[in-house]
């Protein structure tokens, strides 16, 4: 597929150029250069808010605690479960926002997964260690 200006429109998935998403072979032409990324992660496909909310919540823990301090926490798994519970329990009772920090309980329960997330992970390439 060549596209001649920038905003031409891909005819697979009908975006400009830019952010045409479908699997069409861009081929380079004069203006563009070749990049190579078909299969790689498409981290644009994260929502600002949710970068923004994770942020958030880990810099007023860092300043609360200490930055990164959140891995050294003794039986962590379970402590953040049990904290992601809390937080979706009370946003399901209809508390939009946390009483300490201010912030979304959606913010903090996303925080939370994303540790237990590191946790698991770190779990499993020790247990392949092994």
């Amino acid at each position: 597929m060549i596209f001649s200006t920038r905003f031409d429109k891909c005819p697979g998935c009908g975006l400009s150029r830019m952010h045409c998403l479908c699997s069409f072979k861009q081929q380079p032409d004069q203006d563009i250069g070749p990049k190579y990324d078909e299969g790689k992660l498409q981290y644009s496909l994260i929502p600002p808010v949710a970068t923004k909310a994770l942020a958030e919540v880990l810099t007023f823990g860092a300043k609360k605690y200490a930055p990164n301090s959140w891995q050294k926490v003794p039986d962590a798994e379970r402590r953040y479960l049990d904290a992601l519970i809390r937080h979706l329990e009370a946003y399901r009772l209809g508390e939009e926002f946390d009483p300490e920090s201010n912030l979304s309980h959606l913010s903090h329960l996303l925080c939370n997964a994303s540790f237990l997330l590191h946790f698991q992970q770190e779990r499993l390439k020790n247990a392949s260690n092994t």
